[in-house]
């Protein structure tokens, strides 16, 4: 395997090896953390444009070796038609070497393939989890938890943060109101229980304030 083509296997490991880490259920404050450091930090912003310049010439030997591919199998369809009149002894020799271009051309189209389709996965995955984060430290601020400050580095800043206090102030009046209510509730039975002990107790009161 030539250099280029060892560079190319390298990185399909790294790429893997960095699917499985964003893949690891890790919680939402450690994930909040890298994510953070990944968007802020000037060697990783200068680690992917040396990565998108290495994916151009990725696609370069992909193209390449998808051409090489069309080639040998032309090749060979033109040993097959050799051997049908009769001289596939006379040229073994040749279909073997050509059968071997046809595994090394076919061995570097996947290779830088799954590169370039692994890279694709990679990208996308990075902005949906991105977007899951500011997601769900929106939903921490709307309900009234901590969370604003570094949230905001993943995004634009959000006010839910005043809608979360606002909302338990709101809670909180709605618990004072229903606790009043039960009250005056409280206070108006023990009043009519009053007024039915003292109707009793002086049952000529009632009619004289009737007539």
């Amino acid at each position: 395997m030539t250099l280029y083509y060892s560079l190319c296997f390298a990185l399909l490991v790294f790429e893997m090896a960095l699917f499985v880490s964003l893949i690891v259920p890790l919680p939402h404050a450690v994930k909040r953390k890298m994510f953070n450091f990944i968007s802020e930090s000037v060697i990783v912003a200068k680690l992917q444009y040396g990565l998108k310049i290495t994916f151009i010439f990725i696609t370069i030997l992909f193209l390449d070796s998808v051409n090489r591919v069309y080639r040998v199998q032309l090749e060979m369809a033109a040993f097959g038609k050799e051997s049908s009149a009769g001289r596939a002894a006379a040229m073994g020799g040749d279909r073997m070497e050509v059968q071997a271009r046809k595994f090394y051309s076919q061995r570097n189209m996947y290779l830088t393939g799954f590169t370039l389709f692994l890279s694709l996965i990679l990208n996308r995955m990075y902005v949906m989890i991105l977007d899951t984060l500011r997601m769900e430290d929106k939903l921490l601020q709307y309900e009234g938890k901590t969370g604003g400050k570094e949230s905001e580095k993943l995004g634009p800043r959000y006010r839910a943060d005043e809608i979360g206090k606002l909302k338990k102030e709101l809670e909180h009046e709605q618990t004072d109101k229903e606790n009043l209510k039960k009250q005056a509730q409280g206070l108006q039975r023990e009043y009519d229980e009053l007024v039915a002990k003292y109707n009793n107790m002086n049952p000529g009161d009632g009619t004289k304030k009737a007539n």
